[in-house]
Formats: C-alpha cells, sequence, structure tokens
C-alpha cells in the first residue's frame, strides 16, 4: 500500500508494559494531544452515522477555545450518515487524510480523495458515503455560523489541497507557506482552515499573540513549537489547542516539511457579552 501524503495511523492499544510518561499537556493557555494518545478506548459515536467512530480532539471550553470543536473521523466501507450535522446553525470543514468520501448536497455528488477539502456552510442538507472498500479517514471542524446582516452566507467549497498553489509569505524565500482555501478578505466566511508549511530549518521568527484560536493537526513532519512560555516538540499526528492570545512560535525540523492543518476564527467583531442570558 502506498504512503500516505497525511498522517492518519490512529487507533489501536498500547502493551501492558509501555512506560506512561508521554507528551500530553493541558495548561491554561493550550493543550497538546500527541498520536500516542488516540487509541481504540477514546474513540466516540455520534447519531444518525453507521460505521463510524471518531476522536474528539477539541470542543468549546469556557474560558479556553470557545468558537470550534474538531473531529478526526474514520469511516468503513459503505459507512456514513444521511444525516451527519444536526445543528442547523453549524458550518463545517472537511479535510481527507486517508482514502475517499462522497458527499452529496444540492443535487450534486462529489468525491473528496487525500487532500480533498469541503466547506459546508450553515443550514446545508448534505449526506456523505464511503462508497470505497477502504476505511476513509478525514479531519470534520464545526463552528457555529456568526451571521452579519447585509453579508450574504457562504457558498458551498469543494476542492483539494493539490490543485490550490501555496502562498509564501513574505521574505521567506518559500520556506513558509501557506495553502488558503478560501480568499482571506472574503468577510462571508468567519473562520479559516488551511494548510501551513514550513521547510526544514524554516521559523515562524516572532511570537505570535493574537485574538484567533487555533487548532494545529501536524499532518507531516516535526518541529519545536513555543507555545506560552514552553517549548514543544511535536510531530506528524499530533494536535495542539490554543486559546486566544496564546504566544506561539515554531523551529520546523526535518528531514521532511513541518505541515499541519490549522484552524483560527476570522472577519468578525468581538462579542462584548461574557454569555447570553
Amino acid at each position: 500500500m502506498a504512503k500516505n501524503n497525511y498522517f492518519s495511523e490512529m487507533g489501536g492499544h498500547p502493551d501492558q508494559t509501555n512506560l506512561l510518561t508521554d507528551r500530553a499537556i493541558f495548561t491554561d493557555a493550550y493543550a497538546v494531544i500527541p498520536k500516542g494518545s488516540m487509541r481504540d478506548i477514546v474513540t466516540s459515536f455520534l447519531p444518525f452515522w453507521d460505521e463510524t467512530r471518531l476522536w474528539v480532539i477539541s470542543r468549546p471550553m469556557s474560558g479556553f477555545a470557545e468558537t470550534f470543536s474538531q473531529y478526526i473521523m474514520e469511516v468503513q466501507p459503505g459507512g456514513g450518515s444521511d444525516q451527519p450535522e444536526t445543528d442547523k446553525d453549524a458550518e463545517g470543514v472537511l479535510f481527507v487524510v486517508e482514502g475517499s468520501i462522497a458527499i452529496s448536497f444540492n443535487g450534486e455528488k462529489y468525491e473528496l480523495v487525500e487532500g480533498g477539502y469541503a466547506y459546508l456552510p450553515a443550514g446545508l442538507i448534505w449526506k456523505l458515503r464511503n462508497e470505497s472498500d477502504a476505511i476513509a479517514k478525514f479531519h470534520w471542524i464545526r463552528k457555529s455560523y456568526q451571521h452579519v446582516d447585509g453579508i450574504d452566507k457562504p457558498e458551498p467549497i469543494v476542492t483539494n489541497a493539490k490543485d490550490i498553489e501555496p502562498t509564501p509569505m513574505p521574505d521567506t524565500d518559500g520556506n513558509w507557506t501557506t495553502t488558503r482555501f478560501v480568499d482571506p478578505s472574503d468577510l462571508r466566511h468567519d473562520m479559516h482552515v488551511t494548510i501551513v508549511t514550513l521547510q526544514p530549518g524554516a521559523v515562524i521568527p516572532f511570537c505570535e499573540t493574537h485574538v484567533m484560536e487555533h487548532g494545529l493537526y501536524v499532518l507531516n513532519g516535526k518541529a519545536v513549537y513555543r507555545l506560552n512560555q514552553d517549548w514543544v516538540e511535536v510531530e506528524a499526528g499530533d494536535y495542539m489547542l490554543l486559546r486566544a492570545f496564546c504566544p506561539q512560535a515554531c523551529y520546523a525540523g526535518g528531514p521532511d516539511a513541518f505541515q499541519y492543518l490549522l484552524y483560527k476564527d476570522v472577519n468578525r467583531h468581538m462579542n462584548l457579552k461574557l454569555s447570553k442570558n
């Protein structure tokens, strides 16, 4: 079997002889869920999904990352759902890391293979099936859409990362690039999911400290990542969850490029009420 371009080796169970020391971290500012934590025993199931299990790697938490949830979905051949999303206000992004899935909406069917991306606006009626003879794995990022009067809701998007030219960061000679699935200036969108790639030796050369929350799933490579005041080693299969204003920076290792799937919330006023009554 050919090697996947993106890490997707979840599940299984460690031996009784394994040491318990691992790299899992949970702080007030960030969390790291290493790939070794994503085992069979911590999977969940969803209503109206057949032959499917998932790892919930983030959810809204008061005082932490509050805007989104992220799942790693594993769908067996023939599995899927005719009612995948039960929240009419939830928008979603799907990103395929292994196998293929078929999604249907508005009378059309689309096949997403490895690297496939779909943006599914809130209120869209869609279905998903694994019509292949192999397991399919994909990330599903969900957010409650923040409607703004006078701005239309986004349209669905189906594309693939390989069909998008990465955008280089200024003055980096192409060593730090971002694959953008949505035009950053399109204010219909209130979240972005991108792929960030740093070549070996490339750096994020300052401590980014900003209001945007982040979910970062490492697709490839390894790095030393600055999270708040800590330097943390991460590798393919690890997940980082950052609350707003958590400082972050990065040194990319090698020999392969360091690459991660990134969520951030964008393009909306800050809510001035801490809770809604």
